[in-house]
C-alpha cells in the first residue's frame, strides 16, 4: 500500500530542515483511517510504532467514532478531514502519507502539501486537535453543544486547530523562494474571492458555518485577511492562549448567530 516517495529538490531541502528522519510516501489506495491491516505494512518502512492514545474522558458522549478509536490504544493514522495529505509521528522515523485523491492536482500544489507536511511535523506540535484540545476538548463540545451537531463539533475543532497552526507555519512558508513560495501565493490568492463571500453565504445559508470556519481557517497559513467572525483567530494571542482562546471565540460565535 506504501512506496517511498522521491523528492523534488525544494521538497527535500525543506525536509532536511524541519523534518530531516521523515519519509514520504504514496500510498495505493485512499482513506480517512489507514486500515489496520495495512498499517501493520508499516512495519516494513519503519523502525519502530508507537501508538498514541488519550484519556477516555476527554471525548463527550455521542462523538464521532474515529474520534473514540483515535483515543484508544489502537494505531490510528489519518482522520477525517486531512484531505490529500497525512502525517504521523507515531513511527519513527515520521511519516507522511500521499493519498491517490491528489492524483491531477498540478505538481507545484502537491509539492506545496508535502512541504506543509514536512513544516507542521517540525513544529513538534500534535498531529490532531485532539492533542492540541486534551482534556478541555470536553469544554469546548459543550461551548457548542446547543448550536452543533457532535460531526459539526468536530468539523470545528479541525479548523480552529488548522488555524493554530497556520499561524506557525505562515511564517515559515513567506521566507521560502522559488516554485514553492510561488504556490504558497498562488493557494491564497485563489481563496481570496471565496473568503470575501463567507458572511453573506453563512446568513443566506449557502454555507454551513462549520464549512465556512474550515475554508477560513485553512486560509490563515496563506497570511490571507479572513472576514468576521474568523478574523478574531488570525491573530497572535490565539498562540498564547490556545484552546481556550478557542473555546471563547466558538461559544461566543454561536451564541450570536444564534440571535
Amino acid at each position: 500500500m506504501f512506496t517511498k516517495q522521491t523528492l523534488s529538490n525544494p521538497v527535500e531541502a525543506v525536509r532536511k530542515e524541519h523534518a530531516p528522519d521523515a519519509l514520504v510516501l504514496s500510498c495505493d489506495q485512499d482513506f480517512e483511517t489507514v486500515p489496520s491491516a495495512q498499517a501493520e505494512d508499516l512495519l516494513l518502512l519503519t523502525d519502530s510504532i508507537d501508538p498514541v492514545s488519550y484519556d477516555p474522558s476527554w471525548i463527550p458522549p455521542d462523538s464521532p467514532e474515529p474520534l473514540v478509536q483515535y483515543a484508544s490504544d489502537q494505531l490510528t493514522i489519518g482522520m477525517p478531514g486531512d484531505g490529500g495529505i497525512a502525517w504521523t509521528r507515531q513511527t519513527e522515523p515520521p511519516l507522511v502519507f500521499e493519498k491517490p485523491r491528489l492524483t491531477g492536482s498540478p505538481e507545484s500544489f502537491i509539492d506545496f502539501l508535502r512541504a506543509e507536511a514536512l513544516v507542521q511535523i517540525g513544529l513538534e506540535e500534535p498531529e490532531h486537535f485532539l492533542g492540541f484540545f486534551g482534556s478541555s476538548y470536553p469544554e469546548f463540545a459543550d461551548a457548542t453543544a446547543d448550536h452543533l451537531s457532535p460531526a459539526e463539533t468536530y468539523q470545528l475543532a479541525a479548523a480552529c486547530y488548522e488555524a493554530y497552526l497556520g499561524l506557525q507555519t505562515r511564517a515559515v512558508f513567506a521566507d521560502w523562494e522559488g516554485p514553492l513560495f510561488d504556490a504558497w501565493v498562488d493557494a491564497g490568492q485563489r481563496l481570496e474571492g471565496r473568503l470575501s463571500d463567507l458572511p453573506s453565504a453563512v446568513a443566506q445559508g449557502r454555507t454551513s458555518f462549520t464549512d465556512a470556519a474550515e475554508l477560513a481557517c485553512s486560509a490563515i497559513k496563506h497570511a490571507a485577511e479572513l472576514p468576521a467572525p474568523f478574523g478574531a483567530l488570525n491573530a497572535s494571542v490565539y498562540l498564547d492562549h490556545g484552546p481556550e482562546y478557542a473555546t471563547a471565540w466558538a461559544e461566543r460565535t454561536l451564541d450570536a448567530i444564534a440571535e
